[in-house]
């Protein structure tokens, strides 16, 4: 498994629909993404299964994580990760059903008390947010920077910085100690699949 530090992509159904999936995420990887999480809350479970499956031959090409959001069965068929939201269902069932390899996040808003559950029930990564303005979730809770700061010195975990997430705020949540930035819209809200690598190219750079 990749190290878990770097750019961590978010699909979107509306902005990815129209045949944009697979080519931007393919180019999102080709910019550097890490982990890949596929997110598509719609109940065509046929064509998430066959969008899932292309995605993890992807992610396998590009030596990048697949991560399923919200779908412990989907995750089970395909034997990659998954990310829980807090009514999502139960992380240490999850981590049962799933064994000890499969990455599996869990999204702790802005409270430390959730990301110390987490943590317990062997999640591989924490998720704070939201930082800033977000398109996805306008109204979820806001984040601070230095709640960064204090994850950084209670979790060994990997902490995800999401939520408005841009070029020009992450260099400071990186700063502050986000081992992953996750970003949707200022990736993928493109109008082309070369920009999508130019732009996952320059999150990845942050990095380094």
């Amino acid at each position: 498994m990749n190290t878990l530090r770097g750019l961590y992509a978010i699909t979107d159904s509306q902005l990815l629909e129209g045949g944009k999936l697979l080519p931007y995420v393919e180019a999102a990887l080709q910019g550097g993404a890490r982990l890949l999480q596929y997110r598509d809350k719609s109940t065509d479970a046929a064509r998430r299964f066959d969008e899932a499956s292309a995605l993890a031959e992807l992610c396998a090409r590009h030596g990048a994580t697949l991560i399923i959001n919200d779908d412990l069965e989907l995750a089970a068929r395909l034997g990659v990760g998954l990310h829980l939201g807090q009514g999502d269902g139960s992380l240490s069932a999850a981590r049962q059903r799933l064994g000890d390899d499969p990455v599996i996040g869990a999204t702790c808003h802005a409270q430390l008390e959730l990301a110390e559950r987490a943590v317990a029930e062997g999640a591989s990564y924490i998720a704070f947010g939201r930082f800033f303005n977000s398109n996805t979730k306008p109204g979820a809770p806001a984040a601070t920077p230095e709640l960064l700061d204090q994850a950084a010195m209670r979790f060994a975990l990997p902490v995800v910085a999401i939520g408005g997430v841009t070029l020009d705020n992450a260099p400071g949540l990186i700063a502050r100690g986000a081992s992953l930035v996750a970003v949707i819209h200022a990736l993928f809200g493109a109008d082309s699949a070369a920009e999508v690598e130019r732009r996952a190219r320059a999150f990845s750079a942050l990095f380094t």
